[in-house]
């Protein structure tokens, strides 16, 4: 079977070290993601709830059809919707708090390489061409005697 297209693409990319560190984010990423909804159906939520008159939002539906005995209510229900807002917005601040953490410590590295290589004592520049063909025909004629 020949090793080309599609699949050696695919076995190249798995081969890397980076899909270890991207699985890992993913799995870390679902954890932290159960952690939010949590925080946002059981804390944030019933508070909210408790403010605007004690409203569930999980709660919050518009029946199209109502159940029957031999079929299901249908609706929207936009409460859930709304709980998957309010999910996004806290996960997606928690990101950016941890991408400028990030930056910000990324930026102090930085600064500290370039003062690092500030405080270096700098080496003097290469002498030209021609001085430097006159050391050589020093040295020589200093060596042959």
């Amino acid at each position: 079977m020949k090793d080309t297209g599609f699949f050696a693409e695919f076995r190249k990319f798995i081969s890397r070290g980076n899909v270890l560190d991207m699985a890992v984010g993913i799995a870390a990423g679902a954890a932290f993601t159960a952690i939010i909804n949590s925080f946002v159906n059981d804390i944030i939520n019933p508070i909210i709830g408790l403010l605007i008159g004690g409203v569930d939002f999980s709660q919050l539906q518009w029946v199209i059809k109502p159940a029957t005995e031999t079929t299901a209510e249908v609706a929207i229900r936009y409460g859930v919707f709304i709980n998957s807002i309010i999910s996004f917005i806290i996960i997606s601040f928690a990101l950016f708090l941890m991408v400028k953490a990030f930056n910000k410590l990324a930026e102090a590295n930085r600064k500290k390489a370039e003062e690092e290589a500030r405080k270096a004592p700098a080496t003097p520049p290469a002498p030209p061409a021609d001085v430097q063909l006159l050391t050589e025909i020093r040295d020589l004629l200093k060596n042959r005697n």
